[in-house]
């Protein structure tokens, strides 16, 4: 039964891609695609990345590479695609932080926010709040009751990463006292949190799954829209009483403004073609994402307001990335 519905799938997958109407702009693609990661190598946006890089070649037939091009809260790699000549072979992976976060923590970007625009928004995960058994904590009401008496150490992935906005979502809701550590990136803040170095943190939830399948470390919340599929058990922190505490990392596709529309929708189409396929969607569910596709001009209203939300939340917490 199964190797019949896989079957059925790929039949329907290629039936699709027969349909998949050619773009007005007859020579695109004619040479090869570049994509660029701004976050390290390894991580759940360059996986997503490279698994769509290597169906997407398929389907257009030409080769598309990825590059990864970190620093400063993924602005660099942002900054190089939006100085890319606008014809559709430049294109970036990106979270929505560098829409959402950093216009409110960086003096400068290195680009305006108006030279990218979205192709689609991807996909979208949560974060999971989680707690060393030294934190004597079996639910996120317990952590905030002991961060009432007494300091509570939280880690993140960095100051301006996803976490620490986490935190302070936190902190403002319930005004429980956290010092917040941050470290060089995701790794090295599990790895505080599962040691006890820091008592609890705020991270992305396939980093901590193996220890909190392990025991070492408590699952309590998770701060997305939805539960987690990895972690189904766990309630959302709006569950939990937290509503304020609300926070979606979305996954984003974009080019230079300029791209022609054609180029755009070729790519759009291809992509949500991908992101449709069952083994595309298996593989990307067990690594924490919701999948969930909007076109760009519904990702680009869902970042405006986003960032809005989230400049009210730094500048209340005082939010910085020094």
């Amino acid at each position: 039964m199964l190797k019949k519905t896989a079957r059925v799938s790929a039949v329907t997958f290629a039936w699709a891609l027969a349909c998949l109407p050619a773009a007005a702009h007859p020579a695109y693609p004619d040479k090869p695609i570049k994509f660029v990661v701004n976050f390290t190598a390894g991580g759940p946006l360059d996986i997503m990345a490279r698994l769509v890089a290597e169906r997407l070649s398929a389907i257009l037939k030409q080769p598309v590479v990825v590059e990864n091009k970190t620093g400063s809260g993924g602005n660099i790699g942002a900054a190089a695609v939006a100085s890319a000549a606008p014809d559709g072979y430049t294109v970036l992976f990106s979270l929505d932080s560098i829409f959402t976060v950093n216009p409110s923590l960086y003096p400068s970007l290195g680009f305006r926010l108006d030279q990218l625009k979205p192709i689609m928004r991807l996909a979208s995960s949560g974060m999971l709040i989680a707690a060393h058994p030294s934190a004597k904590a079996d639910t996120l009401e317990a952590l905030v009751a002991r961060g009432h008496e007494d300091m509570v150490a939280f880690s993140s992935a960095g100051n301006g990463s996803p976490g620490h906005l986490g935190l302070s979502m936190l902190s403002q809701a319930t005004r429980m006292k956290i010092n917040h550590i941050p470290y060089r990136g995701n790794a090295q803040a599990v790895l505080a949190v599962v040691s006890g170095e820091v008592q609890a943190a705020v991270l992305a939830t396939p980093g901590l799954l193996p220890h909190v399948n392990a025991g070492t470390v408590k699952a309590l919340a998770v701060t997305g829209s939805q539960r987690s599929p990895l972690l189904p058990q766990v309630p959302t922190t709006a569950e939990q009483g937290y509503a304020a505490v609300r926070q979606d990392v979305l996954y984003l596709a974009m080019v230079p403004s300029g791209t022609p529309d054609s180029v755009v929708q070729t790519l759009s189409r291809a992509v949500q073609l991908i992101m449709a396929h069952p083994e595309v969607q298996q593989r990307l569910r067990a690594m924490d994402f919701t999948i969930e596709t909007r076109d760009g001009e519904a990702a680009a209203r869902e970042l405006a307001e986003t960032r809005e939300r989230y400049a009210r939340i730094i500048k209340s917490a005082g939010m910085s990335v020094d």
